[in-house]
């Protein structure tokens, strides 16, 4: 069973046991449980023996309950800028933080 999850303006496919990295979420502590009421859809395991996929207008009514593992730096980008014709030249880089989450589970709508 997998949901497609929203948080921070990004989509993430998520599953059981997987570890992701979203953006910073606020006033949450380290070993704390979150959870995210933007799901998507959800593909598989559902209690009527039904394994298609729920799908919403905008939302399922599904929720995903994760645990917060740490915090972590995302890849490093680097920034180059160059003027023609002049000895212009920068070089900077950046690298953003993120909160990584276990997925706990994915807890399906009562009623459908």
């Amino acid at each position: 069973m997998y949901a497609v999850i929203q948080s921070g303006g990004k989509q993430y496919r998520v599953s059981p046991g997987d570890l992701v990295d979203v953006e910073l979420m606020a006033g949450v502590e380290t070993g704390k449980s979150v959870r995210f009421d933007r799901v998507l859809a959800v593909v598989g395991g559902d209690m009527d023996g039904n394994n298609g996929p729920h799908l919403g207008d905008a939302l399922v009514g599904a929720a995903v309950t994760a645990s917060l593992v740490g915090e972590v730096l995302g890849p490093k980008i680097r920034v180059f800028k160059k003027k023609k014709r002049s000895t212009f030249r920068r070089t900077t880089g950046h690298r953003q933080h993120l909160h990584r989450v276990r997925i706990d589970e994915i807890q399906l709508p009562s009623s459908r």
